[in-house]
């Protein structure tokens, strides 16, 4: 028990500002969920079951439009492609770390990833547990923050015209964070040039599928043109 709750400690410092900022968008996503005339548990649940950030924003507009489990799996293997490289990054920090393995697996996302890869956790304290916590805290706020913001939108009424506009300023926050958290921008370079080039060429309702097996075909070329360097 020492050596869970010494972990606990370890990490929790780490998680305080993923923590304001998942306690704000996890609110903004159970209002938007709840304006859309679902009940406050429907977003609670998903944010626990799902737990998949931006995607959660995305599945919003496919919840209220005729079902077509073609697109949802096509859209949600486009929006969270990235993930099967962040899996590739944490198969050795991830490995003999028996059933915790599972669930860090499911609470991957962007922020879980920098924090578990970018920080040195000291020698004494347990990496298994370190890792398990810093993946619980985060979605933990992801889903007080739903939670808040679902009954928030249950009880008052107004005027929530324009609230969908909250998926592109989480897109921007995530894209500014990313440009001023690294010296190379090529990436983002990349992605803005091929976004434009595939909304020109298909459109503004059509473009973003195409862009997005653009960046990944590109991006894997690069990759493996690299030699195949892990991200540390």
């Amino acid at each position: 028990m020492n050596k869970i709750l010494h972990a606990f400690k370890a990490a929790f410092p780490f998680t305080l500002p993923i923590c304001a900022a998942f306690l704000f968008l996890g609110s903004a996503y159970g209002f938007y969920v709840v304006s859309k005339g679902f009940p406050p548990i429907v977003p609670i649940l998903i944010s626990i079951f799902v737990f998949a950030g931006s995607m959660q924003f995305v599945m919003v507009p496919m919840m209220v439009s005729p079902f077509d489990p073609f697109a949802a799996f096509y859209m949600t293997l486009l929006v969270n492609s990235r993930h099967f490289f962040y899996g590739l990054t944490m198969l050795d920090r991830y490995k003999n770390m028996g059933l915790k393995k599972l669930y860090m697996i499911f609470a991957l996302c962007d922020e879980t990833f920098a924090v578990n890869v970018g920080t040195n956790i000291p020698e004494d304290v347990d990496k298994g547990w370190f890792y398990t916590f810093v993946s619980l805290l985060n979605q933990s706020y992801w889903v007080i923050g739903t939670t808040f913001g679902a009954f928030l939108g249950s009880q008052i009424s107004i005027n929530t015209k324009g609230l969908d506009f909250v998926l592109v300023c989480l897109f921007l926050v995530i894209f500014v964070g990313q440009w001023q958290g690294t010296d190379n921008h090529k990436p983002a370079l990349t992605g803005l040039g091929l976004s434009l080039l595939s909304l020109l060429a298909f459109g503004p309702k059509y473009f973003i599928p195409p862009a997005m097996v653009m960046m990944i075909a590109v991006f894997v070329w690069s990759y493996y043109k690299g030699g195949g360097n892990k991200c540390q």
